[in-house]
């Protein structure tokens, strides 16, 4: 598969940089936690090592980071792209476009919209592809979902459910279904994003759902029921049931831990380390972490046991970054 096109070389700065620098605070008697002076551009750092890391194994493992895509400028204006960060993805994310933001199957306010609209098209003028996931079950909103991001040139998904857990019965056939042969992201018109396989206890059900769709793209999870997928599983998803290759892609999250992951160990709840911060009040099992800490950093990647490692192994195209918009928590 060919990156697309890029608008800069590739500097890499390493993160020892961003640390040296300076935090914000090197901690009170009140356990105050030390910050680093731009969460911001320790995330980026994260997000272009992994790239790098990636792709150094298998050019042109594709990289696509949901949500933050603040992290894309320099300025607060969110006119001047950052080069590197960039070039080292291939596609961006965005959930709640046009609805969902404040409630499922509620329109987007459009103060919001507009807010999330300038810095997607920037990154579609900018070569990257953009990908939207809307929130909504009406069918009138799914159709305008659908009609709105085509308008813009973005790829988008609607869902029927926040879990995202299933396969939407509405629409009865993915947006803009094709036969052609799915190589690159720029290629797709369409994608599935299921992440929660929990309503498909059973494994082979399970990959038989998706096996028998016509996405262009897939957006999954490493496991079913606590057990990776196989090299030989995610081969057998990489063919759409009209016909035509297609792109599977692993979803990832970098700026939380998840409790139900196979690195968590039970100790951490009464002896947490100390990259591990606090519970996400909206999602039971999710705790904030210190994304620029090495030990963190070592269970992403590195590593025989690290997340993306097992990710590439099992043979997906690309990796879906997730909890990008962690540098906003410590921002605060």
């Amino acid at each position: 598969m060919v990156r697309s096109l890029k608008i800069g070389s590739v500097t890499t700065l390493s993160i020892l940089l961003i640390l040296l620098a300076g935090c914000m605070d090197e901690g009170s008697d009140d356990g105050d936690e030390i910050v680093p002076v731009e969460p911001r551009e320790a995330m980026r750092e994260l997000v272009i090592n992994i790239s790098t890391y990636a792709n150094g194994i298998d050019d042109g493992f594709i990289i696509i980071t949901q949500n933050g895509n603040e992290l894309l400028f320099l300025d607060k204006d969110l006119k001047v792209p950052e080069v590197d960060y960039v070039n080292s993805i291939d596609g961006v994310a965005q959930e709640d476009l046009f609805f969902g933001y404040e409630k499922d199957n509620r329109e987007t306010p459009a103060i919001e919209r507009e807010y999330l609209l300038g810095m997607l098209r920037k990154a579609r003028e900018l070569n990257r592809t953009v990908l939207v996931t809307d929130y909504c079950r009406d069918r009138d909103k799914v159709d305008t979902s659908y009609e709105m991001n085509g308008m813009e040139g973005f790829i988008s998904f609607t869902a029927d459910r926040r879990e995202l857990d299933d396969i939407p019965l509405y629409p009865d056939a993915p947006n803009e279904v094709n036969g052609n042969d799915i190589w690159s992201l720029s290629d797709a018109k369409n994608f599935l994003y299921l992440i929660d396989p929990e309503r498909y206890p059973e494994r082979e059900a399970y990959l038989g759902a998706i096996r028998g769709t016509d996405f262009d793209l897939l957006i999954l999870d490493l496991f079913h029921e606590g057990t990776e997928l196989t090299a030989g599983e995610v081969a057998s998803l990489k063919k759409k049931v009209g016909g035509g290759e297609r792109l599977v892609l692993c979803y990832m999250s970098i700026g939380e831990a998840e409790d139900y992951r196979y690195y968590w160990r039970s100790e951490w709840k009464n002896n947490p380390p100390g990259w591990l911060d606090n519970e996400n009040p909206e999602w039971e099992g999710n705790y904030k972490v210190h994304y620029w800490d090495s030990d963190w950093q070592g269970i992403l990647y590195g590593n025989n046991e690290a997340y993306l490692d097992r990710i590439m192994g099992a043979g997906f195209d690309g990796v879906y970054l997730d909890i990008i918009d962690a540098f906003e928590y410590y921002e605060r």
